[in-house]
């Protein structure tokens, strides 16, 4: 079934503008990350009139810079969070099978153990009420206990002086800035209008009431006013702010809570597996990404610039230290490829509380008649948090509305995406590029990697990697503008790929040959070219100031 294109374009956006300034909504969404494209798909599969303004790029804020985890929430269970377990576990089996096999994929994991009795019966109770309560259809195997022999077979690195055994689980994992990108698309598929680089000046009002939104085009510098019926505000970490702007009285505020992550390569680890352990304030993942491993999360109170949370010397010291607890040979700083960080929105209502102990159940509040908000939640329970955000926005529209049906509605490239992996070699020699070429695309594009591969037709250079030791071709690279939605070389580096954090110069290198790529889609002159590169090598200039400063005074962590 297909209502409308999925592709989201210089001149789809314009066609965006123009149904912004012209028609009423039954839904204005505000907020590109997770929850807004969420909110819009549901919203949009319900039959309702839905547009969506985003100020920068889908997940540009924290949506592209979690664990990259859909995941039940294992350390939860320690705070008896059980109802927030189970609702993430089926939403990741979910996931996995129905909504976007493509995506989202089982990752393993090993929980070491450093005391054979207490400790083994303790974790090993959390493992099986962790199993327990995903049900009985389950798309990832059980959980299982490992013997300290079997941990030096398949996790070489971990060490076994202090390692006497440990449990291997399941869970998933997803490239969160394309899965967010993706939902976005499947949106715009069933109607919704979507304008990102569009900001929310302030809310329309007749008395008490929201009548809508004034937004700016950040491209044209217009404002418009745009009449919904409810506008629904997902700002994440921006919320706080934009409640004081609009004058209207929160239920809740926002309490922001750092996460950094390092990115090393893959010969810096050796295991077959992931890898969890329990610090003292939080967990610690080591999680397989490619050919590279994932190394965090810190969660830790953050009251600066909410635009730019950069990951300090201080972060990458910790997330360093930590893994080394368990690692033999252990990580130094000159290992690091890459670094990110993001901001998590946690609803508080206690100042004094630390950001650990907060609660990420999510919270939608209706504060006034037409406008509705939410935040909070995991990244993994987006679904259900859109759906709860819907429900409490669709009593501003005075008629009769179905239920949310997004448990069935699969994301954009789903559809077929089995068996083409069932016909990998085929699909290969059929578009003539290699096979590990072929895997690549269908587990980013599923069943649309045709699309990719239809610019190459005309010009084979296209079917070339943009960069070598990285896996993207330059076809995904023309894509990105052509269907994605990306506007710059950020756009292109830090998100539609991943580039930014997986190249070892951050992708400086590429980024003229970027720009040369999406420049004649985009309309640019030769300035706005070489100031969308100046702009992102800026971007990455400003986090490596902050970690070459720590290097000088140390390249090794004690």
């Amino acid at each position: 079934m297909s209502l409308f294109s999925s592709s989201i374009n210089p001149i789809s956006r314009q066609s965006a503008i123009h149904s912004l300034a012209e028609k009423e909504f039954d839904i204005l969404v505000v907020g590109g990350g997770i929850n807004g494209v969420g909110i819009a798909l549901d919203a949009a599969s319900r039959g309702l009139s839905v547009a969506l303004v985003e100020a920068d790029d889908f997940a540009s804020g924290t949506s592209s810079k979690s664990s990259k985890l859909i995941h039940g929430g294992l350390r939860y269970l320690e705070q008896y969070d059980f109802k927030l377990v189970r609702e993430a576990l089926h939403e990741r089996e979910l996931m996995v099978t129905t909504l976007s096999p493509h995506l989202v994929k089982p990752v393993s994991f090993l929980y070491p153990l450093q005391e054979k009795l207490k400790e083994r019966t303790y974790v090993g109770a959390g493992m099986a009420l962790y199993d327990a309560l995903r049900g009985f259809k389950r798309a990832l195997p059980w959980h299982k206990h490992l013997s300290q022999k079997r941990i030096k077979e398949i996790a070489p690195s971990l060490r076994l002086d202090i390692v006497t055994g440990g449990y291997q689980y399941f869970d998933a994992q997803v490239d969160d800035a394309r899965h967010t990108m993706m939902i976005a698309r499947t949106a715009a598929k069933y109607g919704a209008v979507i304008a990102t680089r569009t900001t929310c000046v302030d809310l329309l009002r007749e008395g008490r009431r929201a009548t809508g939104a004034i937004v700016k085009d950040l491209m044209s510098g217009k404002t418009i006013n745009v009449r919904a019926k409810c506008t629904v505000m997902a700002a994440g970490v921006w919320t706080d702010p934009l409640y004081e702007s609009f004058g209207v009285k929160a239920g809740y505020t926002v309490r922001m809570s750092k996460g950094a992550h390092i990115v090393v390569s893959g010969d810096a680890i050796k295991s077959e597996t992931g890898v969890i352990i329990k610090t003292d304030v939080s967990v610690l993942f080591i999680i397989p990404w490619g050919d590279k491993w994932i190394v965090g999360t810190t969660d830790t109170d953050y009251n600066e610039d909410r635009g730019t949370p950069m990951a300090t010397a201080e972060d990458v010291t910790y997330i360093i230290n930590q893994a080394n607890r368990v690692l033999e040979p252990k990580l130094d700083r000159s290992q690091v490829l890459g670094v990110f960080a993001g901001l998590r929105p946690l609803v508080s209502t206690d100042p004094d509380s630390p950001t650990t102990e907060l609660s990420r159940e999510h919270v939608v509040d209706h504060p006034i008649p037409g406008f509705v908000t939410i935040a909070g939640g995991k990244y993994t329970t987006y679904r259900v948090m859109s759906e709860d955000a819907v429900n409490e926005a669709v009593t501003d529209i005075r008629r009769i509305v179905p239920d949310s049906c997004t448990e069935t509605v699969a994301i954009v490239g789903a559809d077929g995406y089995l068996v083409m992996m069932n016909k990998l070699a085929e699909v290969s020699r059929e578009y003539g590029i290699t096979q590990k070429s072929a895997e690549h695309l269908l587990n980013r594009y599923g069943s649309l990697f045709e699309e990719v591969l239809e610019v190459g037709q005309e010009d084979l250079t296209m079917f070339h990697r943009i960069s070598e030791g990285l896996p993207y071709l330059k076809a995904e690279i023309k894509y990105a503008v052509t269907h994605e939605g990306a506007l710059s070389v950020d756009d292109v580096l830090s998100r539609r790929t991943r580039i930014a954090f997986e190249a070892k110069d951050q992708g400086r290198a590429i980024a003229p040959v970027v720009a040369e790529i999406i420049a004649p889609t985009l309309g640019w002159s030769e300035s706005e070219k070489q100031a969308s590169i100046e702009d992102y090598l800026d971007k990455i200039s400003r986090q490596n100031d902050l970690l070459e400063n720590a290097m000088r005074k140390s390249t090794k962590v004690s």
